[in-house]
C-alpha cells in the first residue's frame, strides 16, 4: 500500500485574512485587495490559513511560489533574476500572470526545487506519478491485497494513461488488470486483456503474461492452443536469446505440461530430456523447481511413482530453503498424490495437511479444489464414504464451470464417495467424470475412473455393464501402454 504523503502544515501557510495586525482592506469598486505584513504572521496563523486553503481547493503556482519565496525569506527582488522581474514575480503570485517554461526554470533554481514541484506541487511529472501508483498496484496484487479496490484503481490509470497518449503506462496496466482476472478466476477476460500484450512483449521479458494465457487457455478446455503457444515461446527463446537458459527450461515445462495434458507423452518426455542437457549451467533454484516437477508430473502419468516421487522431493527440498511457501505447498500437494498411486493412503495424509497450512486461509480456487479432490480420494481409499463426499463436492464447487479436466477428477473422486454408500447418483457421476476426463484428461486417471465405476456396477449386480466399462478400461490402458514404448 502507497504510503501518504505528509508535510508541516507551518510550512505552507503564511497568509492570514483575519488578523487586522496582519492584513489592511483595501477597497475598489468590484474588487477586494488583503496586504499582509509577513512580519506580524505568526505559527497559528499559518494554520489557520492552510485550514482555509484545504477548503479552497489546491494550491495555485501563484501561491505556491509566495509560500516558497517567503519560507527562504526572500522578496520578491531578491528572487528576481534577468528576464524575471520583481513585478513579473508579483503577478505571478496575485495569479495574473502563468509564467513561462524559461521563468519557471529560473524560479525553480534560485528556490531550490524542481520545475515540476514549483508547476504541479509534486516532483512527480504525470507519467512517473502513474509509473509509481502502476508499480504500488502491480505491488499489492502480488501480495493479494484489497484485489478487487486495486482493480478499480488499475481501470481509472488505463483510462487515464489511454486519455494521456502514454502507451507504456496503458499496456501495464492492462497487462495487471488480465492477471489479476486470472487470479480471480476470471479467465476469458484475462485472455481478452493479456492477448493483445503477447503482441508487444516478448516471452523472455514478460513470462508471466505467456504462462498466464497457456493456464487460462487449458482452464478453458483448449489445451492445444495452450500447446501452440508454448511451443511458438519456446522458438522465440531459441532464436532471439539462444543464451538464455532459465527462460529455455521455463518454457520447457510449460510445454511439457500441456503435451502431457493432451496426452503426447512421448513428445513431452523428449522436451525435458532437452532442458536435462541445459539444466547444469542454471543455477536458479525456482528453473531447476520447475524442472523436477515437469519430471514428477511425467513419471507420474507414466506409471513410475518411484521416479516421481524422488523429482518431486527434489523440489521440495529445494523449496524448503526459499520463502515461496505457495509453490513448497503445491510440491507438497502433487507429493501426496504420488503416494496415493504407490497405495500409500496413510502417508499421504501428512503431505495433505503441510499443503492445506502453507496454502492458507485464503488459497486460489484451482489449488483449493486439488487439494480436496485428492483428500476426497484418500477419504475413500480410506473407506470413509461421507468424508470423500463431502470433500469432493467442496472441489467441484470451487472449479465452477472452468477447469474440465480437473472437474472430471472432482467428479470422480465424488462417485467413488457416493459407491462406498451405496448411492444410486453414483453411476450417473460417474459417468459424467468419464467424460470430462475422456476428452480433457490423462489416459491414466480415466482408466481408474473406468475401474472404480466397473467395481461399483458389479457391487449392484450390473455385471454385464461392468464388463462393458473394463473393455473401455482395457482400450484406454493399451493406448497409454503404446504410447509409452513408442
Amino acid at each position: 500500500m502507497r504510503p501518504e504523503m505528509s508535510t508541516s502544515l507551518l510550512s505552507r501557510g503564511v497568509q492570514s485574512p483575519d488578523t487586522q495586525q496582519a492584513a489592511s482592506i483595501c477597497c475598489q469598486p468590484g474588487r477586494l485587495t488583503l496586504r499582509f505584513d509577513v512580519g506580524l504572521f505568526t505559527a497559528e496563523d499559518a494554520l489557520r490559513r492552510q485550514m482555509l486553503r484545504n477548503e479552497a481547493g489546491p494550491e495555485s503556482i501563484g501561491h505556491r511560489l509566495r509560500r516558497l519565496r517567503l519560507e527562504r525569506k526572500l522578496s520578491q527582488r531578491e528572487l528576481a533574476s534577468p528576464g524575471v522581474s520583481y513585478a513579473y514575480i508579483s503577478r505571478i503570485e496575485a495569479g495574473a500572470r502563468r509564467p513561462s517554461v524559461k521563468a519557471l526554470r529560473q524560479l525553480a533554481r534560485k528556490l531550490g526545487v524542481s520545475v515540476e514541484y514549483l508547476e504541479t506541487g509534486s516532483d512527480l511529472r504525470d507519467v512517473d506519478e502513474r509509473e509509481l501508483r502502476l508499480s504500488d498496484a502491480e505491488l499489492e496484487l502480488r501480495l493479494g491485497q484489497n484485489v478487487e479496490g486495486t482493480e478499480r484503481a488499475l481501470n481509472g490509470i488505463l483510462e487515464e494513461a489511454v486519455a494521456a497518449g502514454d502507451k507504456k503506462a496503458a499496456l501495464r496496466a492492462s497487462v495487471a488488470l488480465g492477471l489479476a482476472a486470472a487470479g480471480a478466476g476470471r479467465n476469458a477476460e484475462a485472455i481478452e486483456r493479456l492477448e493483445p500484450s503477447a503482441q508487444t512483449l516478448s516471452p523472455a521479458s514478460r513470462p508471466d503474461i505467456y504462462e498466464t494465457l497457456g493456464r487460462c487457455y487449458a482452464a478453458l478446455g483448449d489445451t492445444k492452443r495452450s500447446v501452440d503457444l508454448f511451443t511458438s515461446c519456446l522458438e522465440a527463446i531459441r532464436e532471439d536469446a539462444p543464451d538464455d537458459t532459465a527462460s529455455h527450461i521455463r518454457f520447457a515445462t510449460y510445454l511439457s505440461y500441456g503435451l502431457t495434458d493432451v496426452g503426447d507423452l512421448e513428445q513431452a518426455q523428449s522436451v525435458l530430456n532437452d532442458a536435462l542437457t541445459r539444466a547444469d549451467e542454471v543455477a536458479d533454484a525456482y528453473t531447476r523447481v520447475r524442472l523436477y516437477w515437469s519430471l514428477a508430473r511425467l513419471s507420474g502419468l507414466q506409471d513410475q511413482p518411484a521416479a516421481a516421487l524422488d523429482y518431486i522431493r527434489r523440489a521440495i527440498a529445494l523449496l524448503e530453503v526459499t520463502e515461496d511457501t505457495l509453490h513448497l505447498a503445491r510440491a507438497h500437494l502433487l507429493c501426496g498424490t504420488i503416494m496415493m498411486s504407490q497405495g500409500r493412503a496413510e502417508e499421504a495424509g501428512s503431505q495433505f495437511d503441510a499443503a492445506e497450512r502453507l496454502f492458507g486461509a485464503h488459497p486460489d480456487p484451482l489449488d483449493l479444489a486439488s487439494l480436496r479432490t485428492d483428500q476426497a480420494k484418500r477419504a475413500a481409499m480410506l473407506g470413509r464414504g461421507p468424508e470423500a463426499e463431502s470433500l469432493a463436492r467442496e472441489a467441484v464447487a470451487a472449479l465452477g464451470d472452468e477447469h474440465p479436466a480437473e472437474q472430471g477428477l472432482a467428479w470422480a473422486a465424488l462417485a467413488e464417495g457416493l459407491a462406498l454408500q451405496d448411492k444410486d447418483a453414483a453411476d450417473e457421476t460417474f459417468r459424467k467424470s468419464a467424460d470430462l476426463l475422456q476428452e480433457h484428461g490423462h489416459g491414466v486417471d480415466l482408466t481408474d475412473t473406468f475401474r472404480a465405476w466397473a467395481r461399483y456396477l458389479r457391487k449392484r449386480g450390473r455385471d454385464s455393464e461392468a464388463l462393458d466399462v473394463l473393455d473401455r478400461a482395457a482400450q484406454v490402458n493399451a493406448s497409454n501402454r503404446a504410447q509409452t514404448l513408442s
